[in-house]
Order: structure tokens, then C-alpha cells, then sequence
């Protein structure tokens, strides 16, 4: 990366740390003391995520367009305000009601401000090498939850639940709205150019290509299979692992080894994988959960801790691969806007996870995984049925 690039990267890094750990991570510190207060059941501090998970869905693919007509330093901005409104709004409920539209307001700031807001961005500044791009922010940000819980934490602590929103609102204006506004206005680099001097990313920066519709499909149940199963781990692990025969605490030290994992995943991207095709590190990906599956399954709690390595690893490549792949595959015209129509379901499914695969865990225990190792297994095979389709 250039240093240009690199700034931009460690700007959009810092903002998505910023961003999920204030709406993606806020609710499970956030539920307790906020349904307490107002004599409301942490369900519907729950439900009301849930419905910001499926309005981010709804906007997704209009920020992606204006993204790819207008840039992202506009849309990003836009979105640093409309997190403050909704966190303010947050911090400020009185009733049920008001705490559903302080919701919304977020869901629409996430649906234009996460991670497919950030892709969208670099690929339109840096459309040939945007690869290494997205996984640098991946990277900085892996560490949302790292930093955003210690702090939520300690907020509600010593400011309360509400002074916990006001100060996430305000570090959008002071923080997220200075870095987004020094991000370049126009394109660094043009496709056709860079692909010139750098001809192993002719493939990467190639504009829109004609490939079957199917594909487009396919990779999106992919992200919408992928995301669910991330999401229902992250929900159900410290349960299943103690359905499995672990104690608690042993369940939630292994439980803990799948953010290192991910981590580990993404800079194994950025090092070996980043020079082999997206579509083999995604296939590579995908196989590791149910992998981890069987080993788990057949060897019980001693497998435990392979089973979230692998897991984490391949759910921290995959999300680089939600940002490369369609790039790859599409080219980089209208990027924005398929990002979003490629996500919208998996932001869907992410949102029902907790409770479907909740119901599965209560009717099956720790036999609820071989749910998600088949779902792994059919999308490697829709991965391999893309890979077999496209130009060597």
C-alpha cells in the first residue's frame, strides 16, 4: 500500500471501530440496565436490534449507489451524524416506543456506515488495489469488540446507560466526522491505469463483467449462510461448548479463543492468501467451520479449542472475502450498489440467528453444530460451482 493509502485505511479502520462498537456490540452491555430502568423485558431492547439489523438491509444497496455516484466521504459523513441522532436519541428514552425509533435511526446509520459502506469506499478510490485495502480495515477494526465492551463497560459504570449513549454520540462528531472529512474527495487511481502498471490486478480492476445471474445468487446465499452461522456462534457458543461437557468457565476461555482466531485469519490474508484468487481463500474459509465440526463432534471438549480456532479463522477470512469477492467476480463499476443487494440477505438471516438457531440448540444441544457444518458444506459447494464457472 501506498502511504496515502494507508492513512485512508487507518482512518476507515478507526471509524468501523467506532461504528460497531457503538451500534453492533452495544446491546449486550446496553439491554440489562436500560430494560431495568424502564420496566421494559430485555426482549425488546433486543427486538428493537433486530429491527435495525433488517432496516440496514433495506438501505444498504441505496448507500451503496450513492457511494459509487457521490463518493464515500459524503455518504460516511451523512452517516457519523445520523449515528449521533439515533445514540442521543438512545440516551434520551422515556418509553417502548422511542426506544423502536432510537433503533431505527441506528439501523439506518448502520445500513450506510459499516463495513460494506467502508468496501465501497476504498474500492471507488482505489479500485485495482482495493483488496489489501478492505483487509487493512478488517484488521484495525477486528478489534471493535476489544475495545468497544471495556468501554461501554466502563461508561455505564461511572456515567450510567445513558451517559454511555451520549458519549458514544459524541465521539461520532468529535472523531468519526474529522477522519471521514479528510478522506479523499475523488478517486486516487483509475482501474484501467493501475491495471497497467500492476498486470496481476487486471483481473481484480476489470470493469462490470457479464457472468451468469446465478452467480450473483450464489454469493449472496453464501454471505447470507456465512453471516448467519458467525452470528449464531456468537450468540450460542459458551452453550454449546458446555452441552459438549465443558464447565462454564473452561466454555467461555474457549469461547474467547475465536476473536484471536479471526484476527489471526485476516492477517493470514493479508500475508500468504493475498496472492492466490479470493475465490480459493473463500473456499479454504468455508471449510474450516464444518472441519471444525467433525473434529469437535467426534472428539469432544479436547477438540473444543480447535473448533473455535477454526471456526474464528475462517469466519475473520470470510469477511474480507465479503468485500473482495464480488469485486473479483463484477469488477468495481457499480460496486456500491451490488454490495448492498449481495448483503441485504445476509443482514437478514444475521438478524434471525439468535433466535432460529436458539430453537435448534433447545430441540438438539450441541448436535444444533451439524446444522451449521451442512450449511458450511453447501456453501463451499456453491463457492466451488462459481469457481468452476469463471475464467482461469
Amino acid at each position: 500500500m501506498t502511504p496515502s493509502q494507508r492513512a485512508v485505511v487507518a482512518r476507515l479502520g478507526t471509524t468501523q471501530t467506532l461504528a460497531w462498537a457503538s451500534s453492533y456490540y452495544l446491546p449486550a452491555l446496553l439491554a440489562a440496565p436500560l430494560s431495568a430502568e424502564l420496566g421494559l423485558p430485555a426482549t425488546s431492547v433486543f427486538g428493537a436490534f433486530t429491527l435495525a439489523l433488517v432496516i440496514s438491509a433495506l438501505v444498504g444497496p441505496r448507500a451503496g449507489r450513492a457511494i459509487d455516484e457521490l463518493g464515500g466521504r459524503r455518504v460516511l459523513l451523512v452517516t457519523n451524524v445520523l449515528f449521533a441522532l439515533g445514540l442521543a436519541s438512545l440516551g434520551l428514552v422515556q418509553s417502548e416506543w422511542q426506544l423502536w425509533a432510537a433503533w431505527a435511526l441506528i439501523g439506518v446509520a448502520m445500513g450506510s456506515g459499516l463495513y460494506d459502506a467502508a468496501f465501497a469506499t476504498v474500492v471507488r478510490l482505489y479500485p485495482a488495489s482495493a483488496r489489501n485495502a478492505i483487509t487493512g480495515i478488517t484488521l484495525v477494526a477486528g478489534f471493535a469488540s476489544t475495545v468497544g465492551w471495556p468501554l461501554t463497560t466502563w461508561w455505564i459504570e461511572t456515567l450510567g446507560w445513558r451517559g454511555t449513549c451520549l458519549t458514544w454520540a459524541a465521539l461520532h462528531v468529535l472523531l468519526g466526522l474529522p477522519l471521514h472529512a479528510w478522506l479523499p474527495r475523488t478517486a486516487v487511481e483509475t482501474a484501467a491505469e493501475e491495471a497497467d502498471q500492476r498486470p496481476q490486478l487486471r483481473e481484480v480492476s476489470a470493469a462490470p463483467r457479464q457472468v451468469p445471474r446465478w452467480m450473483g445468487m450464489a454469493m449472496a446465499a453464501v454471505f447470507a449462510i456465512t453471516w448467519f452461522t458467525s452470528t449464531a456462534m456468537a450468540a450460542h457458543l459458551p452453550t454449546l461448548l458446555q452441552a459438549q461437557g465443558l464447565s462454564a468457565a473452561a466454555a467461555l476461555g474457549v469461547a474467547m479463543l475465536v476473536g484471536p482466531a479471526q484476527v489471526a485469519g485476516r492477517l493470514l490474508e493479508f500475508g500468504f492468501l493475498r496472492h492466490v484468487h479470493p475465490l480459493l481463500s473463500a473456499r479454504l474459509a468455508a471449510a474450516t467451520h464444518p472441519l471444525g465440526v467433525v473434529g469437535f463432534m467426534a472428539f469432544g471438549p479436547a477438540a473444543a479449542w480447535l473448533f473455535a480456532g477454526l471456526h474464528g479463522t475462517g469466519n475473520g477470512i470470510l469477511t474480507i472475502a465479503k468485500g473482495t469477492l464480488p469485486l473479483v467476480v463484477f469488477g468495481a463499476a457499480g460496486y456500491g450498489q451490488r454490495q448492498g443487494w449481495l448483503t441485504a440477505p445476509a443482514r437478514i438471516t444475521q438478524a434471525a440467528a439468535p433466535v432460529l438457531f436458539g430453537l435448534a440448540v433447545t430441540q438438539w444441544a450441541s448436535g444444533a453444530l451439524w446444522l451449521t457444518a451442512g450449511l458450511g458444506v453447501l456453501a463451499l459447494l456453491m463457492l466451488q460451482a462459481m469457481a468452476a464457472h469463471l475464467p482461469r
